[in-house]
């Protein structure tokens, strides 16, 4: 079976889960797209700051498009894939999705790459002990 046969699923772990509720709508009645962001954002967080033994700050978002609206009172799933671990950087792929409204099948909404850099409780670069 190759895997345009196979129906797609997440890639990583689950790492942050939540509902969407009708104050994160937009002037559509959809999920508002920097609400969504911000959730990425915090699934990546708690991620990084596993890796990183420690503080993260986020330094770059790349490459988001948003492949379907969001309605309200989804279960929203964000899913972090651990791309590299540098000197003081994490890089992740933080993938969304929900289930269908129709028939509960899961439907990716968005994926981002998110950039972490490690930091010392002055707010300065630290290096990440791999393997700690």
């Amino acid at each position: 079976m190759s895997d345009i046969d196979s129906t797609p699923v997440p890639v990583g772990e689950l790492a942050l889960q939540t509902v969407a509720m009708p104050k994160d709508t937009n002037a559509n009645g959809d999920i508002f797209g920097g609400w969504l962001l911000s959730q990425m954002d915090i699934a990546g967080l708690i991620a990084a700051t596993e890796v990183a033994g420690g503080r993260v700050a986020t330094v770059a978002i790349e490459g988001m498009a948003f492949l379907t609206p969001v309605h309200v009172g989804a279960v929203v799933s964000c899913y972090c894939d651990i791309l590299e671990i540098g000197r003081s950087s994490i890089r992740i792929i933080v993938e969304v999705w929900i289930n269908s409204k129709h028939d509960g099948e899961p439907i990716k909404v968005t994926e981002g790459e998110f950039v972490f850099v490690a930091i010392d409780e002055n707010g300065r670069t630290r290096t990440i002990q791999q393997g700690a």
